[in-house]
């Protein structure tokens, strides 16, 4: 069974040095990848990015995407990447082995892809970032005096992942049953969380429930539906119906 690599895609949020974009755009040249993404919110200096050896046709095709959200469009499964620390965690956090599993089992469908997302060498990930996963996983790091070590260099941590995923490629037979239906996408599925959070708003909500209305919260219970790409379609129109009724039935201000 060969592992799809041309439908597995690095994604680097707010990524800042040069020679960590180089050393990941290396590690992905070597293990065989070559779908990267960036999201800044300046242009970074890529042709300094001198560790990048072997790896310049990479660098010269990498997207550069405005949001996050745009960096994962068109991906049916979203994972995001920590090393926990103190935070606290709001998504399934898997091992890289049972992780690179469930991206294995994804990849058997048909015309699905997979995004990875590594955060910033400082601060990885944000919790508004990683409302748009649908897990998390970690690298398991040597610990002192029990405390983990914190973090791990970006094009390591990158490398250590795709060597992870090239490694543990199944024999065919050997993957879990995965639910059925072909999942949606990353955008399809941010849509029905801007439709279901209009809803919200339109309901009141989020005035009356503000602590329960954190937008990244309210992604996430999207993505613990777990809807596939068939259900999506039924979600927009039930949403919209509601949101139509909802806005029709609204008496008028007293300007009006």
């Amino acid at each position: 069974m060969p592992l799809l690599r041309d439908r597995i895609r690095i994604v680097l949020v707010r990524a800042r040095n040069p020679n960590n974009i180089g050393a990941v755009a290396r590690a992905m040249h070597d293990f065989g990848f070559s779908d990267l993404h960036l999201v800044n919110d300046y242009t970074i200096p890529l042709d300094n990015a001198r560790s990048a050896v072997d790896a310049a046709a990479i660098l010269a095709a990498t997207v550069i995407s405005p949001t996050l959200a745009d960096a994962v469009a068109g991906c049916h499964l979203v994972v995001g990447t920590t090393a926990v620390g103190e935070r606290d965690l709001q998504h399934p956090l898997l091992g890289l082995t049972e992780s690179a599993t469930r991206i294995h089992a994804l990849l058997t469908q048909a015309e699905t892809r997979v995004a990875l997302l590594f955060g910033s060498e400082k601060t990885g990930l944000s919790n508004e970032e990683l409302s748009l996963c649908d897990h998390v996983l970690t690298i398991p790091m040597e610990t002192h005096e029990g405390i983990r070590h914190p973090s791990m260099n970006l094009g390591q941590a990158v490398a250590v992942c795709l060597w992870e995923l090239v490694r543990s490629v199944p024999t065919p037979g050997t993957l879990p049953t995965t639910a059925p239906g072909q999942p949606p996408d990353a955008a399809d599925l941010e849509r029905v969380n801007t439709l279901l959070y209009e809803v919200l708003e339109a309901s009141e909500y989020t005035r009356r429930h503000s602590a329960q209305s954190d937008p990244a919260h309210i992604r996430r219970l999207v993505h613990r539906m777990n809807l596939t790409q068939n259900d999506v379609p039924a979600w927009f129109g039930i949403l919209r119906q509601i949101l139509w009724k909802m806005r029709r039935s609204t008496p008028p201000g007293p300007d009006c």
